[in-house]
């Protein structure tokens, strides 16, 4: 199958995938999208119902709204308590739960194939219908603020939210996903209402099925289960796709959070690429090789050879109009400044050197064989669908993703690297304060340190 577009305005699609999988994607009246993968030998479903609303999309008085919401949709609906819901899927041996990123928030489950009528019945309910009782909001107030306690107690979690800062600058892809202590605390039960009402409707809503499924029988159950729990499916539009008009990032600088931990946690970040920029593949063998697993050059040279480091890797987030390119590692105070300059060296390494061809070799074959273990999993091909619909309008199987790889080149990873080395450099840091990592960052900030006890 080559790469399969998948433009708003064609109201049904069927595709042959790799492995004799058959995607469909249908276009309701209502903008209501459905896309489902039938998975031959499968004997479960994951269905998800995706919402095209992240915390990038908050105004300043509803910081953390979009993630208090997805909390509040488990809550209960005027058919179903909260216990209900969770009933529902343990009585079956089923997973359920949400997740609330930058730009999108998603409802999912996994059930046996026999069950998947119910879990949409569900999962629609609580899309359509939560009612955001008074006394369970003030209860998940207190439990998202418990949350947040906890993730502020991981150095890890806290590095990677002060580089976002750091990277993106002023815009909301640096804000904190599930808010601040001070605007949970702040945020009302009507604003969150609002939010609900504003971002959740049938042009809004893709809902994508991966597994043992029938594609007219899954948009039927749907259709009718929507309209029971209260919307109506008359005619309308699907929400566009995000503007791709590239933000301007942050300038670059210096976060130290002064800690007294054993380790120190670092990350270094500059712009990346955006989710739909066609040097993607480019990217993955870049990151691949630079510091995904222990063969990568940041393993080998600041674990391997020098001992620096128990985890020591790289990673990439990608958003419609921004993107971002990250080294990490855990280390000895006495050895920030070497594993810092290390990290930048070996990104550096490779904007001037490029990769050799065995290592291009084993890159690809690394990504190629990743690729296809996680496709064995429905939750996989039921996300693949969600991101293909709402952030990259277009489809690629595991063969044309493949081939996508497999065309990158070593002059594709030298360029893509000097062009991220060029960018202006930020450095975040939780653990005991080190004096020396403000050389490393951009010249802009240069010296620019916030202490936080």
């Amino acid at each position: 199958m080559p790469v399969v577009p998948l433009p708003r305005e064609t109201p049904e699609l069927a595709i042959a995938a790799a492995g004799g999988a058959i995607v469909r994607r249908s276009l309701l009246p209502s903008g209501l999208r459905v896309l489902t993968e039938q998975m031959p030998g499968a004997q479960s479903a994951s269905v998800g119902f995706w919402v095209p609303v992240g915390s990038r999309d908050e105004r300043e008085d509803a910081r953390g709204a979009t993630h208090f919401l997805e909390h509040l949709l488990f809550k209960g609906t005027p058919t179903r308590s909260a216990f209900d819901i969770a009933v529902a899927f343990d009585e079956v041996g089923g997973e359920h739960n949400a997740v609330t990123a930058k730009e999108h928030t998603c409802y999912y489950a996994k059930v046996r194939d026999r069950d998947l009528p119910m879990a949409i019945d569900v999962l629609a309910d609580m899309v359509t219908s939560s009612v955001l009782d008074p006394d369970e909001f003030e209860r998940e107030r207190g439990v998202i603020l418990e949350e947040l306690a906890m993730a502020d107690d991981d150095p890890a979690d806290v590095a990677s939210e002060r580089l976002a800062e750091l990277v993106h600058g002023d815009h909301p892809l640096g804000l904190p996903i599930a808010g601040t202590p001070e605007s949970i605390r702040a945020v009302s039960r009507d604003r969150v209402m609002e939010h609900y009402r504003e971002h959740y409707g049938p042009g809004d809503v893709v809902v994508t099925v991966a597994g043992a499924l029938d594609h007219d029988r899954v948009v039927a159950q749907l259709q009718e289960a929507l309209v029971r729990h209260g919307w109506s499916l008359a005619e309308g539009r699907p929400r566009p796709r995000r503007d791709r008009a590239r933000v301007e990032p942050g300038a670059g600088g210096l976060t130290v959070v002064d800690r007294p931990l054993e380790q120190v946690n670092l990350i270094m970040g500059m712009p990346g690429l955006v989710s739909r920029d066609d040097r993607r593949g480019a990217l993955a063998v870049l990151n691949t090789v630079l510091g995904s697993g222990m063969s990568s050059r940041l393993f080998q040279e600041v674990r391997e050879r020098r001992g620096l480091a128990y985890a020591v890797y790289s990673y990439s987030s990608g958003y419609a109009d921004a993107g971002l390119m990250a080294l990490a590692a855990a280390c000895a105070p006495r050895s920030a400044v070497e594993v810092a300059t290390l990290m930048a060296a070996e990104l550096e390494r490779l904007a001037e050197g490029g990769v050799d061809a065995d290592e291009l070799r084993r890159a690809k074959g690394q990504l190629a064989g990743g690729s296809a273990l996680a496709l064995e999993d429905s939750d996989a091909r039921m996300s693949r669908l969600g991101r293909a619909e709402l952030s990259l309008g277009e489809l690629a199987d595991l063969d044309a993703a493949l081939e996508r790889i497999d065309a990158v080149t070593d002059a594709d990873v030298r360029a893509l690297a000097g062009e991220l080395a060029a960018g202006p450099r930020s450095i975040a840091a939780v653990g005991p304060a080190v004096d020396g990592l403000d050389r490393l960052v951009a010249g802009a900030a240069r010296g620019t340190v916030e202490a936080t006890a």
